[in-house]
């Protein structure tokens, strides 16, 4: 179990940075940027939930297992952003969409670069948004259950796994310790930002 929990919290972890660390700049410049084929760019990021989920991971699998990946860490990161690239793009394009671009434009006529406007003005108001989306990756991942055991088995271990694992062989009071604990990091995490987003709140608008 163990063995389980750290390996699923590393993935959760790698897949949170790998996507922050596409999807931050990305959005941006969706958001920002007058690029051609925006709404076909958007489009492409929903189409992993346009079809059933299950022959996504299949075919996903397939190819992974071709370019040796298959039973791997790094396999079933990748597999697991497949999913998560599909709601943070959207959501973190919304976030800085929402961000007056007016701001920006006087931080760029009081002398500021393109990229020192985007740090100093948009990515510190875009950030609650941001801590929420990265909190959905995070339990996305950690929740991921289908592409993990199709990639990862019998090699990379998670707690759903295992969960499935355990109680298939009917072993009823692991699976429900792997349960919970699979619960706590969440709730925490939801308690945590929910008084984040709060304090946020208060300290840009002033209280009511």
């Amino acid at each position: 179990m163990l063995r389980a929990l750290t390996d699923g919290f590393l993935i959760a972890v790698v897949v949170t940075v790998l996507t922050l660390v596409i999807t931050i700049p990305l959005a941006y410049v969706l958001a920002r940027l007058p690029i051609p084929f925006k709404p076909l760019i958007l489009m492409v990021f929903l189409l992993p939930q346009a079809f059933p989920q299950l022959p996504v991971f299949v075919n996903s699998t397939t190819l992974l297992y071709r370019v040796n990946l298959g039973g791997k860490f790094w396999g079933v990161v990748l597999i697991h952003m497949v999913g998560a690239l599909v709601f943070a793009v959207w959501t973190m394009t919304a976030v800085f969409k929402s961000v007056p671009e007016t701001l920006e434009e006087a931080a760029i006529n009081l002398g500021a670069s393109r990229f020192k406007s985007f740090y100093s003005v948009s990515l510190p108001l875009a950030t609650p948004g941001i801590i929420a989306s990265t909190l959905l990756v995070f339990l996305y991942s950690l929740d991921e259950f289908t592409g993990t055991l199709l990639v990862g088995s019998p090699f990379v271990l998670t707690l759903p796994v295992y969960m499935y694992r355990t109680s298939v062989g009917y072993e009823l009071q692991v699976a429900s310790i792997s349960a919970l604990m699979l619960m706590v990091p969440g709730i925490l995490l939801l308690v945590l930002l929910e008084r984040y987003m709060k304090s946020e709140y208060l300290s840009m608008f002033g209280r009511i």
